[in-house]
């Protein structure tokens, strides 16, 4: 290596600087012999001439471009090297990352609407899935109530994967699990009977479409029903009594797990 007096070219540190590039990357590329200073101080110290300096933009250059150490390496070294079609090939990959990035972005968008609204549908899809009585307005006022709690949080990472079709099978769901607990309640099945407990089942299977539930929350959950003036017009408007009978099966079968009923919280 050539010696220089130290105006003659540049040391590690400047070359950092003026590239926009670690000192720790310079050592590297000049290890494995990607880029190496050409001339040496009297002390020892390694300079950078004008045509390292040139040599090492087309480096960045092409690694802000993608392409890796030895990909750059061909293209600098090999005279034979096809460097439109290694770029062609590059471009084609960063389209491919542009348009998962997109998609990553609108997911991203519909996640934090998820968050922020719950229901990502229109007040017309609303009504379209879930029927001329349902409230487009309650998931706001679920969003007040319940959206600082993990259940919520739970809730809008499914809602943010669905659209119209996917709502409409869980309305299904949710329809199908309420003619089959009437027509039990109407047959005389009995708390903690197997049909009955397989409709507890079944209510927390259908329910887990909105968020997991536990057997404890499930409690809390009939207690709701039979209490909440909507839950309980909801439930009796199918069957007289369906709220405090449902709430019976659940108490049932959450005895028969080693939960008292009377004590059970949200968890």
């Amino acid at each position: 290596m050539p010696v220089a007096a130290d105006a003659d070219g540049l040391t590690v540190g400047q070359v950092s600087a003026r590239l926009g590039v670690t000192v720790r990357a310079l050592h590297h590329w000049d290890e494995i012999g990607l880029a190496r200073p050409s001339l040496r101080t009297a002390a020892g110290y390694r300079l950078y001439t004008a045509g390292d300096l040139e040599r090492l933009h087309r480096i960045v250059v092409y690694r802000e471009l993608g392409l890796g150490l030895e990909g750059i390496r061909s293209v600098l070294d090999d005279s034979a090297a096809d460097v439109p079609g290694a770029l062609r090939a590059q471009r084609a990959r960063v389209a491919e990352r542009i348009d998962r990035l997109r998609r990553l972005g609108a997911g991203l968008d519909r996640m934090i609407d998820a968050h922020d609204r719950g229901l990502l549908l229109t007040a017309e899809q609303q009504a379209a899935v879930f029927g001329p009585r349902w409230d487009p307005e309650w998931p706001a006022r679920a969003r007040e109530r319940y959206g600082d709690t993990e259940q919520w949080r739970q809730y809008a990472e499914r809602s943010a994967s669905r659209g119209p079709e996917e709502w409409q099978a869980v309305a299904d769901a949710v329809a199908g699990l309420d003619r089959a607990l009437g027509d039990a309640m109407d047959a005389g099945v009995a708390p903690g009977s197997p049909e009955a407990n397989r409709l507890v089942e079944r209510h927390r299977e259908v329910f887990a479409s909105y968020f997991p539930l536990t057997r404890r929350m499930q409690v809390c959950l009939g207690r709701m029903y039979e209490a909440d003036p909507a839950f309980a017009a909801h439930y009796d408007g199918i069957r007289a009594g369906l709220a405090a009978w449902f709430r019976r099966i659940v108490d049932a079968s959450a005895r028969a797990h080693g939960i008292d009923p009377d004590t059970a919280t949200w968890r």
